[in-house]
C-alpha cells in the first residue's frame, strides 16, 4: 500500500528546524550521557547477484545517518554494529565502556526481517531493569512498523518504539524523552511514562505498542507520516558516522574501539552517500514517489563536494556510491552539483583524478542531459547505473526504447562513463525471440554490444510502499510455498520467483540464470582484457570476475527454489501481511501505516492462470504485452544496484 500523502504545503519541514533542532538537543546532551549501539541487521543468505561484493564491502548509508546524527546532537558515545561484519553478534551480551547501553537501535530492510527479528528478541532478554530503549527504523519499519511488535502475548518480545521516518523523527522523540527524564530514570522508563501519557503523539512518524481499550489486549499507535528535511544541507556530516564502526569480528560482545580512520578503507571500500532523494515517474510499482511525499530533495554542490573532500581527506576513501533515486531528475539542480564538483580539487589536484563515483539515472533523463556529460565525467562520474526494465517498453515506458537505450549507451561510453543496466524479467518475455528486441538475450546481448559492463536481471516482485501491494496478494498471485518450501522474507529480493502467472515459473528462474551466464563467463572476461567495453582498462574485466564469482552464489541459493517450482505443488496466498494487532491513528485519524486487515489463510489454485489472461475482477494481465505507465503489473521489482537504507 502507498502511504498517504500529508496536506499539501505540510510534507517538509520548515527551513533550519533540523539545524535548530540538533542545537537545542546539544544544549541537553550536557546533562544526558547516553550510551547508544545502533546494529545494521543483515541476513547472510541475501548474498548473491546483483549486490555481492557491495553488500560488505560498503557500510550502509542508513545506519552512518543515523549515527552521524547522534554524534552531532551531542550523544558521543555511540558504536555502529553491521551484521554483514559481526555475524555473531548478540545484544544481550554488548557493553560500550562497560555499561549496557541506554539506546539499542535496529535499522532492517524486509529482505533482513528475521535477522532484525532475532536481534529484538535477543535484547529483550536483558533484565528489564537494565533494557535499553529499543527503537526499530529502517525500510522495513518505514512500510511494516507493526511486523517489530510481537501479538503473542505468550512471547512479549517487541522493540518499544518503531520509528518510520528519518533523522528528524528520531531526534524530535529523543528531544521529548530527555526533555520528561527524571533524575536517574533510564530513557525506557521515560519513555513509557510519556507514552502512556500521550506526550509522543504530536511527533509524526512513530508507532508503539500500549494497552488496548478496557486494558485487555494491546493495540498499535500510529502517530502519523513524517515530515521530511526538505534541505539535506541540513543534514549531519556523512564523516561522523564512519567513525562509529564496529571492526568486523566473530565476537558476540562489542570491542573497546571502533574502527580507526586508516582502517574505514580497508573494510568499506566503497561509500554510500545520499545526494538526493525523489523521482518525477510515478511507476505504479514503485514506492519511491509516495515515500517522497512527490518532493525532491537535494544537497547543493558545495556540501556534495565538501563531503567527498573530507571523506577522501580523512579516511582515504576514493570509490563512492550516490544513494540516488534518479540523479538526473532535475536538470538544473543536476548541473549544480557536477558543475561544482568539476571546478573542485583536492590538495591542488582536480577532484576527478582522486574520486570515482557511480548513481542511478534513467535513459530519458540521460539524453536530456546529451550536451552536458562532459561535465558529469568532470565531475568524477565513472558509472551510471540505468533503469532500463525493458529495452522494448512493453512491461514500463519511461520514455526508453531499443533506440533510446543504444543512444545513452553509446554516449555515456563516448564521454568515459561506463553504463550499468538494470533489467526486469516478467511473466510474458521469453528468454530468446528469433526477431526484434524482446527476448531476455536478445536485450542482454543489445546491451552488452552498446557499451554495458555489467548487468542486473531480477524478477518482477511484490515491492511494499508500491500502488499495486495489495491486489497483487488478493488475487492470489504471491507464492506462499513450493513443494513443501515456505517463501521467507530474505527470498523477497527479486532473485526468486515468489509471484507469477507463468504455467512454468521454473523456466522465469532459469531464465535469470541464464541471462547472467551468458554476460558473466570466461569468454567474456577473455574479451574484456583485449576488447574492453569500459575506458577504465581493467574495469570491465575486474566486473567479469566478480559477476562470475556472484553468479555461483546465485546458482547456489537460487537453483533449489527453481527445482521446487518445478517438482512441487504451488500454494498461493490469499492474504495481505498485516498485523493482529490493532491499529489506530491519533484522535479520529485513521493508521497511516496500516494495511488493511485481510482473511488469512492461503489457498492452492489449480489450474494456474496462464500468463496474460484477465480473470474476474482484475484490472488486467499480470504482465501484458502493453503495458505503460499508465497501465503497468501490480507487482513490483527492486532494481537497485546497490540496496542502500534510507537515513533509519
Amino acid at each position: 500500500m502507498e502511504l498517504p500523502r500529508r496536506d499539501r504545503g505540510d510534507e517538509l519541514c520548515r527551513a533550519g528546524e533540523l539545524t535548530a533542532l540538533r542545537d537545542r538537543l546539544r544544549a541537553r546532551a550536557r546533562h544526558h550521557e547516553l550510551v547508544t549501539v545502533i546494529a545494521g541487521a543483515f541476513d547472510h543468505r541475501t548474498r548473491m547477484l546483483p549486490f555481492i561484493y557491495a553488500d560488505t564491502r560498503m557500510a550502509p548509508a542508513g545506519v552512518r545517518a543515523i549515527g552521524s546524527a547522534l554524534v552531532d546532537a551531542g550523544f558521543a558515545k555511540t558504536r555502529i554494529v553491521l551484521q554483514q561484519w559481526n555475524p555473531n553478534f548478540r545484544p544481550s551480551d554488548m557493553r560500550l565502556d562497560g555499561r549496557v547501553p541506554d539506546l539499542f537501535l535496529v535499522s532492517s530492510m524486509q529482505i533482513h526481517t528475521a535477522a532484525c527479528h532475532a536481534l529484538i528478541r535477543d535484547a529483550c532478554r536483558i533484565d528489564p531493569a537494565h533494557r535499553p530503549l529499543i527503537i526499530a527504523g529502517g525500510p522495513k519499519t518505514v512500510y511494516e512498523p507493526w511486523d517489530v511488535f510481537s501479538a503473542d502475548p505468550g512471547d512479549p518480545w517487541g522493540a518499544d518504539v518503531a520509528v518510520t521516518g528519518e533523522e528528524y523523527v528520531l531526534l524530535s522523540l529523543l528531544e521529548r524523552l530527555l526533555a520528561e527524564r527524571g533524575r536517574d530514570e533510564t530513557p525506557r522508563a521515560a519513555f513509557l511514562r510519556a507514552r502512556d501519557a500521550g506526550l509522543l503523539d504530536d511527533i509524526p512518524g512513530l508507532v508503539y505498542a500500549r494497552t488496548g481499550p478496557g486494558g485487555t489486549g494491546e493495540e498499535l499507535v500510529d502517530t502519523g507520516i513524517q515530515r521530511l528535511v526538505g534541505d539535506l544541507d541540513e543534514l549531519p556530516h556523512p564523516a561522523l558516522g564512519f567513525r562509529l564502526l564496529e571492526p568486523p569480528s566473530r565476537r558476540t560482545t562489542l570491542q573497546s574501539q571502533a574502527l580507526t580512520a586508516d582502517q574505514v578503507r580497508r573494510h568499506s571500500p566503497i561509500a554510500a552517500l545520499v545526494l538526493t532523494f525523489g523521482c518525477k515517474f510515478n511507476c505504479p510499482y514503485c514506492p519511491i514517489p509516495a515515500y517522497n511525499q512527490r518532493q525532491h530533495r537535494v544537497k547543493s554542490g558545495a556540501r556534495v563536494a565538501d563531503e567527498f573532500v573530507r571523506l577522501h581527506r580523512e579516511f582515504g576513501l576514493r570509490y563512492f556510491f550516490g544513494a540516488d533515486d534518479n540523479f538526473f531528475n532535475h536538470k538544473q539542480r543536476t548541473l549544480e552539483i557536477v558543475e561544482t564538483l568539476a571546478r573542485t580539487e583536492i590538495d591542488g589536484t582536480p577532484l576527478r583524478k582522486r574520486v570515482r563515483w557511480g548513481t542511478e539515472v534513467t535513459v530519458h533523463d540521460t539524453l536530456q542531459l546529451r550536451d552536458h556529460l562532459a561535465t558529469v565525467r568532470r565531475a568524477g562520474v565513472r558509472a551510471l547505473w540505468l533503469g532500463v526494465e525493458d529495452m522494448t517498453a512493453r512491461l514500463v515506458n519511461k520514455g526508453q526504447s531499443v533506440s533510446k537505450t543504444t543512444e545513452a549507451f553509446h554516449l555515456l561510453q563516448r564521454h568515459g562513463i561506463s553504463p550499468m543496466p538494470m533489467m526486469m524479467h516478467h511473466d510474458t518475455q521469453p528468454l530468446f525471440t528469433r526477431r526484434g528486441a524482446y527476448g531476455l538475450l536478445n536485450q542482454v546481448r543489445l546491451l552488452r554490444k552498446a557499451g554495458a559492463i555489467s548487468l542486473q536481471v531480477l524478477m518482477m516482485t511484490p515491492a511494499t510502499g508500491s500502488r499495486f501491494y495489495e491486489g497483487v496478494f488478493r488475487d492470489g498471485r504471491v507464492y506462499a510455498s513450493a513443494a513443501g518450501r515456505p517463501v521467507e522474507p530474505h527470498m523477497l529480493d527479486a532473485n526468486y520467483v515468489v509471484a507469477s502467472e507463468h504455467a512454468r515459473p521454473w523456466r522465469k528462474q532459469l531464465n535469470i540464470m541464464l541471462a547472467y551466464l551468458y554476460f558473466y563467463n570466461p569468454v567474456r572476461l577473455l574479451i574484456a582484457l583485449v576488447r574492453p567495453k569500459s575506458k577504465l582498462y581493467l574495469a570491465d574485466a575486474t566486473v567479469q570476475l566478480i559477476g562470475m564469482w556472484g553468479l555461483t552464489h546465485t546458482i547456489r541459493r537460487t537453483f533449489g527454489w527453481a527445482m521446487c517450482l518445478l517438482r512441487g505443488r504451488i500454494r498461493h496466498r490469499a492474504d495481505v501481511p498485516t498485523t493482529a494487532l490493532h491499529m489506530r491513528g491519533i484522535g479520529d485519524r485513521s493508521a497511516s501505516h496500516a494495511l488493511p486487515l485481510a482473511s488469512a489463510g492461503e489457498r492452492v489454485r489449480s489450474p494456474r492462470v496462464p500468463p496474460g489472461v484477465t480473470s474476474p475482477g482484475r484490472r488486467g494481465p499480470l504482465s501484458g504485452a502493453g503495458a505503460t505507465r499508465g497501465d503497468a503489473p501490480g507487482l513490483a521489482v527492486i532494481a537497485l544496484p546497490i540496496r542502500v537504507d534510507p537515513a533509519t
